[in-house]
């Protein structure tokens, strides 16, 4: 039997909930990366001030990056352009203190902001399948989603850095190590 909507709105979440293609899924990842980003929001004070107008923008540009697939593209080369030169003001930030992998801890919101990488991870995936499947996915949102996991690693780094706390390396037993 194939589930359906119901006929009381208060009984559906979401408007393609009921969808068996991928599409939906992407849009609640997108939506979920979306509320996390609100989370991390939520501890930062106003010493980051500037981190939390990058991540309230952010938000705006995750939810556009969510209506891109079923609706017109809505991420650009200027928002990746922005996107890019805040990583790099971030990064010069944090320059020299990590090398390597390293463990996803620290205080809040630190460990949100590992869920935000991993979650633009699988945003990323959500559109390579999407691909996959036929569906047209603009050059521009894997960029993008790909940028925003680098981004929330990096802003993991500043702010341990701020406050402190040492980056744990994790060294794999699984693969060699790189050369140096």
């Amino acid at each position: 039997m194939a589930l359906s909507k119901s006929s009381d709105i208060r009984e559906l979440c979401y408007p393609f909930i009921f969808e068996t293609r991928s599409t939906c899924d992407y849009e609640i990842q997108t939506d979920e990366l979306c509320c996390q980003v609100g989370m991390v929001l939520g501890y930062l004070d106003e010493r980051w001030l500037q981190m939390r107008e990058d991540l309230t923008r952010l938000q705006t540009l995750i939810y556009h990056l969510n209506g891109s697939v079923r609706g017109k593209n809505g991420i650009f080369e200027e928002d990746i352009d922005w996107l890019k030169q805040r990583y790099d003001a971030y990064q010069h930030m944090s320059a020299g203190r990590v090398g390597g992998f390293v463990l996803p801890q620290g205080p809040m919101p630190v460990p949100v902001l590992h869920l935000c990488r991993c979650q633009a991870k699988k945003v990323v995936r959500a559109l390579v399948r999407l691909d996959e499947a036929g569906v047209p996915v603009p050059p521009t949102l894997p960029r993008f989603a790909n940028l925003l996991a680098n981004f929330f690693f990096v802003l993991t780094v500043v702010i341990k850095a701020e406050l402190n706390v040492e980056e744990i390396p994790y060294h794999s037993i699984n693969y060699p190590s790189p050369r140096t």
